[in-house]
């Protein structure tokens, strides 16, 4: 929620092209009528649907997008050969997928197909937690039922195969004789490896129509893993320098590629993608119980439809019909209701929406271009830079130290995790943000970094249990942004100026003034007056640990931080550094 008793001062600060009067005026009534309309302290506890259109609504929408991206002309004549595979990963789109364009470019038919590997609904690589939690994973499920849907109307089917994608991928390939498979490259290890297995799996399989006799090299006539560049705004091979030589702060990265690389229009693709080949049985998309997992109902607060429908519906509904674009940066630091923010990460991650569609929309949107138009821009390049920050760190990413391999003696003690991880820190705006993770698989950026600050900080629990309970959870969960977050918040990442500390007092009065938000996710606390909803005292738990850093009663100034660490209030941090994640 954004606080209602904002300061001139701090209002100013958003440089917005208004008065200051204007801008308080309206920053004032936004947050008091709007970002509470959804949800109250006081009313039942409803469940708000993202995007907030109906059926038909999502469906005229994406109908109107799709003609809109769709090229009646200049594509040229269609003169591949054979059949083509398109092995969906992260990129559960139709539009702007340049692996499905260059499948229908170099075939005569395309095998759309999506392998429901187990190695997902595993357990996590430290400390056994379930890898994909219920809630992502009908998420997932929601997303490739309305890819079929989608592909279906362009003259596909998508084939639905249950196991190993280094398994099934070749076993196809030699059953439909395919002489390419095309797929978006992932850069963190275990999708690397699986794609590494794929490669090594296809050279045993030469296609009958490539010869695969004389002198050639086995390996020359084998069918082909084509891997493509499209997750990020930036294309990899227009950024001005290698993954290797990434700047380690952000700020140097983004300046770089805003005035040395420009971001490719999305890819237009023919009215019909079809014919497929021929198939017995195209599977059925599976149900969260064929997974291993209990179906999960979200019970109150936001529920996400999955699917490249919905994300386009989204966009519209966020950008066009709500106009909302134009505030972002006023109230993007919200915690409570469907629309202080964007809300794209959940499409991004699964890759039901295209980044760069979002940036040819936003550009649309720029006649009245501000501050908050271009911040949803700048928060896609964070969301860039951790995937090609991935590329330099590896493996590192992982490492309790982090990139810059600092040495940290972190508590494991499973029952204070337990206690966070349940929202039963006796915290009240702890505990309410871990509620809502828990209910709705989604947490505000600014939640996202309290809760962080709190694990590791105030608690001193090895941030990696932190990080795999958000993978656990988090239906916008990618490893990239997921872990490139999390050792930005334990201090352990690229840049130590990003070590900071949040204290819950200062947060809770500037984000949550009057408690609306954590009454909201504790019921227990609505009786209670508003000044009282943060600091309960005897009429809630007690709390786990002491914090290391609070408010004196006589002036309200900051104790001595965390001394063992380097740790910074966070709104000392530098100028030019904001949030990491679009949410």
């Amino acid at each position: 929620m954004i606080k209602q008793s904002f300061s001139l001062t701090k209002v100013t600060a958003f440089s917005l092209s208004q008065s200051k009067h204007t801008l308080f005026t309206f920053h004032y009534k936004f947050s008091k009528t709007n970002m509470h309309a959804s949800f109250s302290a006081r009313a039942t506890p409803t469940v708000k649907h993202v995007p907030e259109l109906s059926p038909e609504e999502m469906d005229r929408v994406r109908e109107q997008t799709f003609q809109k991206y769709t090229s009646v002309s200049g594509l040229g004549e269609r003169k591949g050969k054979g059949v083509a595979i398109v092995w969906f990963r992260n990129d559960l789109r139709v539009l702007d997928n340049e692996a499905l364009f260059r499948a229908w470019v170099s075939s005569e038919a395309i095998l759309p197909v999506y392998c429901v590997d187990p190695t997902l609904f595993g357990t996590t690589h430290y400390f056994g937690l379930p890898k994909t939690g219920a809630l992502r994973a009908q998420f997932i499920i929601e997303c490739l039922t309305d890819l079929k849907r989608n592909l279906v109307k362009r003259g596909l089917d998508l084939l639905i195969q249950h196991g190993k994608p280094e398994e099934i991928i070749p076993s196809l390939a030699k059953a439909f004789k395919a002489h390419t498979v095309y797929a978006h490259k992932e850069t963190c290890s275990e999708e690397v490896k699986v794609e590494k297995l794929v490669t090594r799996k296809l050279q045993e399989f030469v296609p009958p129509s490539s010869g695969g006799v004389g002198n050639e090299p086995r390996s020359l006539n084998a069918t082909k893993l084509e891997l493509l560049w499209g997750s990020t705004m930036y294309h990899i091979d227009d950024l001005p320098f290698g993954c290797e030589s990434l700047p380690d702060v952000y700020t140097q990265f983004r300046k770089s590629v805003e005035s040395e690389s420009r971001i490719r229009n999305c890819i237009r693709l023919p009215a019909s993608l079809g014919p497929p080949p021929e198939v017995g049985d195209w599977g059925c998309v599976p149900q969260v119980t064929e997974l291993g997992l209990q179906s999960e109902k979200v019970s109150k607060g936001m529920k996400f439809i999955g699917g490249e429908s919905a994300a386009l519906g989204r966009v519209h509904d966020y950008f066009w019909k709500k106009d909302l674009l134009k505030v972002y940066k006023v109230t993007r630091n919200g915690m409570l209701g469907p629309d202080y923010s964007t809300k794209f990460s959940p499409w991004l991650a699964s890759g039901s929406l295209s980044p760069r569609f979002i940036y040819e929309e936003r550009y649309e949107k720029e006649r009245q271009s501000n501050d908050s138009t271009y911040w949803v821009l700048f928060e896609l390049i964070w969301r860039d830079y951790f995937r090609f920050l991935s590329i330099k760190q590896g493996n590192l990413l992982f490492h309790a130290g982090g990139p810059r391999k600092v040495d940290i003696n972190w508590s494991q003690d499973q029952t204070m995790f337990d206690a966070w991880r349940r929202g039963q820190t006796g915290y009240p705006l702890i505990d309410a943000n871990m509620k809502e993770l828990a209910t709705t698989g989604f947490m505000s950026n600014r939640g996202r970094q309290i809760v962080c600050s709190f694990l590791i900080r105030d608690m001193g629990i090895d941030w990696r249990m932190g990080a795999e309970w958000f993978e656990t959870c988090l239906l916008d969960y990618d490893p990239c942004s997921n872990y490139g977050n999390w050792t930005y918040g334990a201090g352990v990442g690229n840049d130590p100026r990003e070590d900071r500390y949040f204290s819950i007092p200062k947060q809770a009065q500037n984000y949550d003034p009057e408690g609306e938000f954590v009454a909201y996710w504790l019921p227990e606390l609505r009786a209670l007056p508003r000044e009282k909803r943060h600091s309960p005292g005897m009429m809630y738990l007690k709390p786990i640990v002491a914090l290391k850093h609070g408010y004196t009663k006589k002036t309200g100034d900051s104790k001595v931080a965390f001394s063992s660490r380097r740790a910074k209030p966070e709104d000392n941090r530098r100028k030019g550094h904001g949030d990491r994640r679009m949410y």
